[in-house]
């Protein structure tokens, strides 16, 4: 940092802000640090009586927060995002497309640890659009050590922090099963639950099947499903631990491996996932999704309609935020819902 004469400032870098104060008008800077002084500048800057500034200068191994900013910005940046404008060596990143956010938090926590610089980001795992705030990057002082940088980098490596997996189209089939709906004795009320949530996603469904509660028949619905072509079979009902409850065993018996039987988060601990042929999902919901406003099947479809293989420890996680307040004015995804650490 050097101070100089404002008339000579023209082309050298801010090192603070300048307030400028009119009494009932405006007290605001009208430049910030970070800002190379133009010619037009000069009389602005003498008008709120700055004849003399505060300018930084480059020295060997010592980067201005803005140039760090963009190192910041692309250790983190993934595809189908773009950043804002930078400004006191901050830069945002935006997304450019829908699908779900992921995040590498371990690259992530490392990077926040070295000091002097920060990432902040909604939760990963959840659902964005395009146009969504995903993360603020920034360095906290006017100049950092270019080492300090470098060591970021290298904690990133290769890979991004942030990456936004975008939705594939799903050709899905559904099997009701549940022997009072299969003879009549009762409406379907689930189905109709069902559709509605796969109508946020890029969804076809082709084909719907009622069973009782049969195993075998359950299995047999399963199949046919798959033969038809779907990409996923969502079988409602019969996942709890009463003998007449056979979902799970018709799921097992199509061949498909399964994943998790049983989750830390309610309502759904009876939610069940496996995957036929290695990449066909077969999701067995428990009778929660049908009256509960959120459940597991809110926090899993996303990420199953983004093709994402799902394994054991992706649930094993949830226990923490696994529990659904079931508040009166439902704020969901904007809670703790499905949110650990």
């Amino acid at each position: 940092m050097r101070l100089i004469e404002t008339n000579n400032a023209v082309g050298h870098v801010l090192c603070q802000d300048i307030t400028q104060i009119i009494k009932g008008v405006t007290k605001d800077a009208v430049f910030r640090k970070g800002h190379t002084v133009k010619a037009e500048d000069i009389p602005v800057l003498l008008s709120v009586g700055k004849e003399n500034l505060y300018i930084w200068e480059k020295e060997v191994g010592m980067l201005h927060e803005n140039e760090a900013a963009e190192i910041l910005y692309d250790i983190c940046k993934g595809e189908n995002m773009r950043p804002s404008e930078i400004k006191e060596g901050k830069i945002e990143l935006i997304a450019t497309c829908d699908g779900v956010l992921k995040i590498d938090k371990e690259k992530m926590n490392q990077i926040n640890a070295l000091g002097e610089m920060m990432i902040a980001s909604r939760h990963g795992n959840f659902p964005v659009k395009a146009g969504d705030l995903l993360a603020g990057t920034r360095v906290i002082p006017l100049v950092i050590e270019e080492s300090k940088m470098n060591r970021a980098k290298e904690v990133s490596g290769e890979g991004s922090i942030f990456q936004i997996r975008q939705y594939v189209h799903k050709k899905v089939g559904i099997v009701t099963t549940g022997s009072e709906v299969f003879h009549g004795r009762i409406e379907d009320t689930f189905t109709p639950i069902i559709k509605e949530k796969l109508a946020e996603f890029d969804a076809e469904i082709i084909g719907h099947l009622i069973s009782n509660d049969n195993h075998e028949m359950i299995t047999q619905s399963i199949l046919t499903l798959l033969e038809q072509g779907a990409d996923m079979v969502i079988c409602t009902g019969g996942m709890s631990v009463d003998p007449d409850d056979r979902t799970p065993l018709a799921i097992k018996n199509t061949g498909a491996k399964m994943i998790a039987y049983g989750a830390p988060v309610l309502p759904g601990a009876m939610f069940s996932l496996a995957y036929y042929k290695g990449n066909i999902p077969i999701v067995g919901l428990p009778g929660c999704v049908m009256y509960a406003k959120r459940t597991i099947f809110d926090l899993i479809l996303p990420r199953i309609m983004t093709d994402e293989r799902l394994r054991i420890g992706d649930f094993t996680t949830l226990g923490q935020g696994g529990l659904c307040l079931s508040c009166d004015v439902c704020i969901f995804p904007n809670c703790g819902f499905g949110k650990g650490i």
